[in-house]
């Protein structure tokens, strides 16, 4: 268990994909370029088994803004996108609004 307090500590945003590529030598990475409203950043996912690349820029998606950046085969990912883990086929799913809102908006 966590205290509000510390809940109250995650910068949660929703943050737009600009672009994304797959990781050479690994399956499951993508490296994405995501707007956030305030700044452009890089981060890296394992998400490449569930969604082609091609397929994510424009979509939105709720990011980990305040994380420790981490470097992730080369590459210094700064933040941690959400998604949900479907126990049927093992595979992530993003976790998104419903309804588009502008990039940058907090997630509550």
């Amino acid at each position: 268990m966590i205290s509000f307090d510390d809940f109250k500590k995650l910068d949660l945003v929703v943050a737009t994909v600009m672009s994304a590529e797959p990781i050479p030598s690994a399956d499951r990475l993508l490296r994405l370029v995501v707007d956030t409203g305030s700044d452009t950043r890089t981060i890296v996912a394992g998400i490449a088994q569930a969604y082609p690349a091609e397929d994510l820029a424009g979509k939105q998606i709720v990011l980990v803004a305040n994380l420790q950046p981490a470097r992730i085969r080369g590459i210094e990912s700064c933040g941690m996108l959400l998604a949900a883990l479907d126990p049927q086929s093992n595979t992530p799913v993003l976790i998104a609004p419903m309804t588009a809102v502008p990039t940058g908006s907090r997630v509550s």
